[in-house]
């Protein structure tokens, strides 16, 4: 699904159609419209093991350690569709997808669609789609399993394409696929009440609507099972082992507790397209991002934490710094990195590009030519990062190799989703920052600016410079020895910014 986090941003919609989709796209503009006021509170988390979220009942962390190693790769772009077979070019990539460090690899949706992306899903059951049929994901996900990659399928499932008309529109679903579990030939019940379009007689929609189809009423218990016997079926019959949750501000985020708990469970990589809308003034994004940061933490929270959240907030913030050279924009004003990253890195899935934002569609384009600065910063930093197919298999030889050397530093040094990161330096021309992992630390230079004065990593404190490229540049430093931890700490962490602050030191939560 395309996003709003653009000023200029719009998004075409597929109307249903009986035999195929519709040709005219109507043009949407989807707007964060928040009906409550929101309290803003950061999740209190220094980037550190062991930090819990804020409002975590009994002061205890709930948060899975089961994906902090995650590297996520997106396996499709938005036109892969229509290559015969992608299934099997998947396949093809298995090793290569494996070398590249990936621990997850998300699929796209599988289920019969009116549009050929997939994002019309109509009989749930029948898994022949423009990517290819059942036996050829069945045996992509059994090699995935084998390369001890985890499949995750792009689950769609606020709304569904009907097959027959009732009163002009399409609102009666079929069943046309022998299967076992509840049938899910549903009539105008499964559609919300308040769907302006399809004329659902269900309950009120739990979230927001989705016009070009009819939305699922999942405060209705029967369909909720039905679901869930679809979910359990993927996992148990067809391999897939996370989910990523497609339009999940089209129904309230308690559902997913209960789809997620009905299969894969909490310690499984689960993330949702919970898009949030950015504050812009003009053409020119603010630099305060709160109220962004605030809604994914809050979503996060309402699903109990089984799903974690796309960073739109800090793709927006990232690409704004190179294309306007305002690196100071990547430390907000208490010292942490922006977007969700900064408030709850362990939940935050970050990412360069989508199947939206670039792809043939270039709604939201990260700028071409710094794509690999973008790599090294989600590869670096906390979070857990997502890789695009098209950077990795498309864009030639550099870039791809680029990436391989930074998803390589991240397994190296042991870097994880909550390794704890200070900012050292934000100015406009000048952005250094410093994580440590597990086996080792990193730090990581953007901007133009070639003196980094006393920031500078010295060789003589055990740091090396590792890669480089257009306005970037990484050191490494391997853990030091148990009696030399205490002097090693006196290397870059112990040198002050240009602010004069430590470490990006801030007002503590």
């Amino acid at each position: 699904m395309r996003l709003s986090t653009s000023p200029n941003l719009t998004k075409p919609r597929l109307h249903q159609n009986k035999a195929t989709y519709s040709k005219t796209f109507n043009l949407l503009q989807r707007r964060v419209n928040s009906n409550a006021a929101t309290t803003l509170r950061p999740v209190d988390n220094e980037s550190s093991p062991g930090a819990k979220p804020a409002d975590s009942p009994d002061g205890v962390p709930k948060r899975s350690t089961g994906y902090k190693d995650a590297i996520m790769l997106q396996a499709f772009a938005w036109d892969s569709c229509f290559q015969k077979n992608w299934y099997g070019t998947v396949l093809n990539k298995v090793q290569d997808i494996k070398a590249a460090g990936v621990s997850h690899l998300w699929l796209p949706p599988p289920s019969q669609s009116v549009s050929p992306q997939g994002y019309m899903p109509g009989q749930l059951y029948n898994l022949t789609s423009k990517y290819g049929d059942r036996e050829q994901l069945l045996k992509l996900n059994q090699a995935l399993q084998q390369a001890g990659i985890q499949p995750m399928a792009d689950i769609v499932i606020n709304h569904r394409c009907a097959d027959e008309m009732d009163g002009g529109v399409y609102n009666r679903f079929r069943d046309d696929v022998d299967h076992k579990g509840r049938r899910i030939d549903w009539g105008k019940w499964a559609i919300t009440c308040n769907d302006p379009t399809f004329q659902g007689s269900g309950n009120p929609d739990t979230g927001d609507d989705y016009g070009p189809a009819p939305d699922l009423d999942h405060a209705n218990p029967e369909l909720r099972a039905a679901l869930k016997d679809w979910l359990s079926w993927l996992q148990r019959d067809v391999g897939f082992q996370g989910w990523r949750l497609d339009f999940a501000r089209g129904y309230a985020a308690r559902f997913i507790t209960e789809y997620v708990d009905a299969t894969t469970g909490a310690d499984n990589l689960n993330v949702g397209e919970f898009w949030v809308d950015l504050r812009w003034n003009g053409s020119h994004l603010e630099y305060n991002q709160d109220e962004a940061r605030q809604r994914l933490c809050d979503w996060i929270k309402a699903n109990g934490e089984r799903s974690c959240a796309f960073d739109f907030p800090t793709k927006g913030e990232l690409q704004e710094a190179v294309k306007h050279c305002q690196y100071d924009r990547l430390r907000d004003a208490r010292g942490k990195a922006v977007g969700l990253l900064g408030w709850w890195p362990a939940k935050a899935v970050t990412f360069v590009e989508n199947h939206d934002t670039g792809s043939t569609q270039q709604h939201w384009p990260f700028p071409s030519q710094h794509v690999g600065l973008g790599y090294a910063y989600i590869l670096t930093h906390p979070g857990i990062p997502c890789l695009f197919w098209d950077h990795l298999f498309a864009w030639g030889e550099g870039l791809r190799r680029e990436i391989f050397a930074l998803t390589a530093l991240r397994r190296r040094l042991g870097l994880a989703a909550d390794s704890p990161l200070k900012v050292l330096a934000a100015d406009k021309d000048l952005y250094v920052a410093r994580v440590d992992g597990r086996s080792g630390s990193v730090v990581l230079k953007l901007g133009p600016r070639y003196d980094m004065g006393s920031l500078l990593p010295r060789r003589e404190d055990g740091w090396a410079m590792t890669l480089s490229g257009r306005d970037w540049a990484v050191w490494e430093r391997p853990a030091a020895p148990a009696g030399e931890a205490g002097r090693a700490a006196e290397g870059t962490t112990g040198s002050c910014n240009r602010n004069g602050a430590i470490n990006g030191a801030g007002p503590q939560h």
